[in-house]
């Protein structure tokens, strides 16, 4: 099983690891060490320096006989002096992608059903949240020319960020990173492998081989 690693990002002040607030540090441990499904790959990779004081990453793939079927990016923002749309200290920031298959690509409720997924993986590990919002794109690619022997793919997105509700002043993080790898498990097509709800469905895996 994969475990979670990362980095902590600089702050204004050149905060590393050993600085940065007690809380942030707690946060960050609970997102390392994580005990994950095998097909989930993850890394830790560059926090974004300008979202907030202080910020970690990770990134992390759904791998399955060495096809990639899904990919995402998972960031742990923390401004020790709050911030009015968090309504708290705390923001996990996400996207996500995958590719569909054509019999779900032209499903007109596909947005409203993938969003429905991150909140249900959150409200499936009962792990309290706010002021969530996001979006869920999707793009069609059409090939010509020397590619025009491709079939036509549709990929979708999904952008989307939430605040992690503290308790005693430090979220719950490793249940949010369970939660995040459930729906990049469940937008690859692969069935439920956590408590997640007995009526949920998945995107049907893809068909043509794409390696990594």
């Amino acid at each position: 099983m994969a475990a979670a690693q990362g980095h902590l990002s600089e702050g204004p002040d050149g905060a590393d690891g050993e600085s940065s607030p007690t809380a942030f540090r707690q946060a960050v441990a609970g997102l390392q060490g994580v005990r994950l499904r095998p097909e989930i790959e993850i890394d830790p990779t560059p926090p974004p320096q300008r979202l907030a004081p202080y910020s970690y990453a990770l990134e992390a793939a759904v791998v399955v006989e060495e096809e990639e079927l899904a990919d995402g990016r998972l960031i742990l923002l923390h401004d020790p002096s709050g911030h009015e749309s968090w309504h708290g200290t705390f923001r996990l920031v996400t996207i996500l992608q995958a590719d569909l298959e054509p019999e779900m690509a032209d499903d007109p409720l596909l947005p409203e059903v993938c969003w429905s997924w991150l909140t249900g993986a959150l409200e499936a590990r009962r792990v309290p949240y706010g002021a969530p919002g996001g979006t869920v794109t999707r793009a069609g690619s059409h090939y010509f020319g020397g590619l025009a022997d491709r079939e036509p793919s549709t990929r979708i997105e999904i952008r989307a960020s939430w605040s992690p509700t503290a308790v005693d002043g430090v979220p719950d993080t490793a249940a949010h990173l369970a939660a995040w790898c459930d729906l990049l498990c469940q937008i690859a097509g692969l069935p439920p492998g956590g408590p997640v709800d007995a009526g949920v469905v998945s995107l049907p895996q893809r068909r043509g081989p794409q390696g990594r």
